[in-house]
């Protein structure tokens, strides 16, 4: 492989980087044919149920995909699912070569694909760019490895560590910018959670707004159905993409939130609270791959105890409150060397705030 792989290979991932955030329970994937030095064709995947990224590609380069190499970022399925196989698609087209980011972790394809292009005498390469390829798909990674939704815990606190004033205030702790940054996550993401504690203390829509995008599902954890059926997230057309997930299994209360579009979920419950690692799964068979987390400290704190969070990011506004909230509520760590232990991965400003990204040292692994 050569630098011009390398340039194919990073158009790919921008083309695919178009569907992050909208085809799941498929991943996003991207796709460029080239013909003696020339971009011929270009293709990414938009929905679930809808052609896959080879598949436009193919399309637009026509007959000139005879003998072209094919840039891909995940490798083209082999299976008949809802649409038919990449690979099969590929071999008709009389394709020469095939780059591909990474290896499908999805067992129905995983080798299956390359196999199949290699056993019709297409010379095939895998793992450039691999690192980011995989980013890009990390949802689709955790779901389909562990059957549970990758996690990111969003927080903006002030530079002394609290999310809000010693009287609960929080609005707004960070700046327009910063604000902004949330609802583009929000707009890569499957679904936004918070606990029925942020829901009666801000009332939030939980949707993008600041930028051009779409909005995600809307996760309320409520053990003991508090959520009123007034708030904003159960008002008119917000309600048919919420869910509410409680132990409480009433089906006279659920009826009353149905009424209004939304879903209720009913959990296991463990320690007097819905056990998480069973609602993850559930929204994993959901469809749900990505869960932006945005609070509260409780819901934060629990999860983050057993290991149900991968990713961070930390807003520091420039500001000190002295005695208020932090961002989790955990006990029984009482020595510096029990503390939970992150790797930083890269730091930046939005506007005069200070964004972090990191990620737990251990591997998530739950029980």
């Amino acid at each position: 492989m050569n630098k011009n792989d390398s340039r194919y290979m990073r158009r790919a991932l921008t083309l695919a980087r178009k569907g992050v955030g909208r085809t799941a329970p498929n991943p996003a994937v991207g796709c460029v044919i080239v013909r003696d030095g020339q971009v011929v064709g270009e293709g990414w995947h938009k929905k679930a149920g809808t052609p896959h990224a080879e598949i436009h590609a193919l399309h637009q380069a026509g007959a000139l995909a005879r003998s072209a190499d094919v840039y891909v970022t995940l490798e083209p399925c082999s299976h008949h699912g809802k649409t038919p196989p990449c690979s099969e698609a590929l071999i008709k087209a009389g394709v020469r070569r095939v780059v591909t980011g990474m290896i499908d972790p999805f067992d129905q394809v995983s080798g299956k694909g390359i196999e199949q292009l290699r056993g019709a005498g297409i010379l095939v390469e895998v793992g450039l760019l691999e690192a980011a390829c995989r980013e890009l798909n990390k949802g689709f990674v955790k779901y389909v490895t562990s059957g549970l939704p990758h996690v990111i815990y969003k927080s903006a606190m002030t530079l002394d560590g609290n999310i809000a004033t010693v009287t609960g205030n929080s609005r707004w702790v960070s700046g327009e910018e910063s604000r902004r940054y949330v609802h583009r996550l929000r707009d890569t993401c499957d679904a936004v959670m918070v606990g029925v504690d942020t829901i009666l203390a801000d009332n939030p829509q939980l949707t993008v707004r600041h930028v051009r995008g779409r909005s995600p599902l809307r996760v309320i954890v409520d053990t003991r159905l508090r959520t009123p059926e007034s708030v904003s997230v159960l008002t008119g057309p917000l309600a048919k993409k919420t869910i509410i997930a409680t132990c409480e299994a009433d089906p006279k209360v659920h009826r009353r939130y149905q009424a209004q579009g939304a879903t209720v979920m009913v959990c296991e419950e463990f320690d007097g609270r819905v056990f998480m690692a069973d609602l993850l799964q559930k929204l994993g068979r959901f469809g749900v791959q990505t869960i932006l987390l945005e609070g509260g400290s409780r819901l934060a704190g629990n999860m983050l105890k057993n290991s149900l969070i991968d990713e961070f990011v930390f807003f520091y506004a420039p500001k000190l409150v002295g005695n208020g909230f932090a961002p989790f509520t955990l006990s029984g760590i009482e020595t510096m060397d029990a503390a939970i232990r992150v790797v930083i991965d890269r730091v930046g400003m939005s506007g005069s705030d200070i964004v972090v990204h990191s990620r737990p040292e251990a591997p998530c692994s739950p029980a």
